[in-house]
């Protein structure tokens, strides 16, 4: 138990349109001429509901296929022509699509012959389970996202394919379409020859990133403010820390040894192991007098219903001293102890603690911490090394996941309440265990907060994997309660 402690905007939520996928399997791939030798082969529509400034691009397509045989569409790629407003880079995001977004692939690639209006496009591909378009068929909706990864708004005022009037669903010229690496349909902003395999810009110039970002089962990174942070500081006083928000702890109080927080417990070292290769480590030190724990936290009380998630490391011994000390790594949410207090905690206590056996993992969600009203659940089990650590709060019930799998769940009063701050710690429950001098570590390598709803582990996977894609350490668009 934890209780010792005294907004850019969001993005939109597509709507789910109805439509429907005439798909086609082929024994052999079909012959198809390029454009405009007799007529184009594809015809690409597209429409907008965005207006020239807004906080991403949302380019809707369908492509359309004008030929007498089956084309899968696995042969069929896209580009949306844009220019970029920074060096930042941009990130695609599948919000729906009829061929599923799984099957769906978005890459930002800077052109090499840039024009006035288009330096980068936006490049479509489709996998293998995506079908096939028969003769005449519509794909259906493809329901894109385009967005700054600083939530920053775009300025698409002369981006070259877009069309503020284009409201429903037009055959636009400008946005190209190709099989096979061959012009299909539109007219391409410097008149060239499209590249059968094209290849992202290494970083540097004016031009951002070219970042191929992957859609996961799911697709869209989700709508809803946001809280994504991989810890990529110098050390516990990078101004930046404090600027995202983040309070190291040094204050008086327990839980656990009283008064031994300090600033210098917690360090953010390079880790091989580590998604992105960067974590943030939490020590906790004690030869039987001298001791120092280790705890970090919003400094924002925020976050509520929605998703939650992190990877930790959790350790089963200690990094130098004897083991036996019955201490105590954590990832957990909580309020001030007041008439609304809500926590909902996971602890990982290797060699057990409060008069139980260890290795084990406490999830608990409280409702009274002065009362010690709480529903709490383990289960004797070494998680020595990383797990991604998840709790949903929606509807009445809040939901643990261990690895993607449910671990335990409560509802009625042990519901939070009110909103809360995130928080990480390294504690001694007690010093019984062991003697002579020791230090335990723990590791986060992100944590990430999401309020759009109870996401599933699959989602919040692809997500995190998109903001390392498009080398996003922080963003934190949720908003102050």
């Amino acid at each position: 138990m934890e209780h010792a402690h005294p907004r850019p905007r969001g993005m939109r939520r597509a709507l789910l349109a109805a439509a429907s996928l005439a798909c086609t399997a082929v024994a052999l791939y079909p012959t198809v001429h390029a454009a405009h030798a007799a007529g184009p082969a594809l015809t690409v529509l597209y429409k907008t509901s965005t207006a020239a400034t807004a906080d991403e691009a949302e380019p809707w397509l369908e492509v359309v296929n004008n030929t007498s045989a089956a084309i899968p569409l696995s042969q069929i790629t896209l580009r949306y022509y844009f220019s970029a407003d920074t060096t930042v880079p941009y990130t695609f995001a599948c919000a729906w699509a009829v061929p599923g977004c799984s099957n769906i692939t978005g890459t930002v690639v800077a052109l090499a012959n840039p024009t006035a209006t288009a330096d980068h496009y936006l490049q479509i591909s489709f996998g293998t389970d995506a079908g096939s378009l028969a003769p005449g068929a519509n794909s259906g909706d493809l329901e894109l996202r385009l967005y700054r990864s600083d939530w920053q708004d775009v300025n698409q005022a002369d981006d070259y394919s877009f069309n503020a009037a284009d409201t429903g669903y037009t055959a636009s010229s400008q946005v190209t379409g190709y099989v096979n690496g061959a012009l299909a349909w539109g007219t391409e902003p410097n008149g060239g020859t499209a590249s059968p395999t094209p290849t992202p810009t290494p970083t540097g110039g004016a031009s951002p990133t070219p970042t191929p970002t992957p859609t996961g089962p799911t697709g869209a990174p989700p709508s809803g403010g946001t809280l994504f942070d991989d810890f990529h500081y110098t050390g516990p006083t990078d101004p930046a820390l404090n600027a995202h928000d983040w309070t190291i702890r040094t204050g008086s109080g327990g839980p656990g040894i009283a008064n031994t927080w300090t600033q210098n417990a917690i360090s953010f070292p390079s880790d091989p192991t580590a998604q992105g290769g960067k974590v943030m480590q939490l020590e906790a030190t004690t030869d039987g007098t001298d001791t120092t724990q280790a705890e970090i936290d919003t400094t924002s009380e925020k976050f509520f219903e929605g998703t939650y998630a992190a990877r930790v490391y959790f350790n089963d011994a200690p990094t130098t001293g004897q083991n036996g000390d019955h201490v105590n790594e954590t990832f957990y949410t909580i309020s001030p102890d007041n008439s609304l207090y809500s926590e909902l905690d996971n602890e990982y206590l290797p060699n057990g603690g409060w008069g139980a056996p260890g290795p084990t993992l406490y999830t608990t969600s409280w409702y009274s911490a002065d009362a010690m009203n709480r529903q709490t659940h383990n289960v004797i089990s070494s998680l020595q090394g990383w797990h991604t650590l998840q709790m949903t709060v929606e509807d009445g019930t809040v939901t643990y996941y261990v690895d993607g799998q449910e671990y335990f769940s409560t509802t009625g009063i042990y519901y939070p309440r009110e909103p809360m701050t995130i928080d990480c710690n390294e504690w001694f429950i007690d010093l019984s265990g062991a003697s002579g001098a020791r230090t335990w570590d723990e590791k986060v390598n992100w944590v990430y907060f999401n309020n759009s709803g109870a996401l599933t582990p699959a989602q919040v996977t692809s997500t995190v994997a998109g903001y390392y894609g498009s080398g996003t350490h922080f963003v934190d668009t949720v908003p102050n309660s």
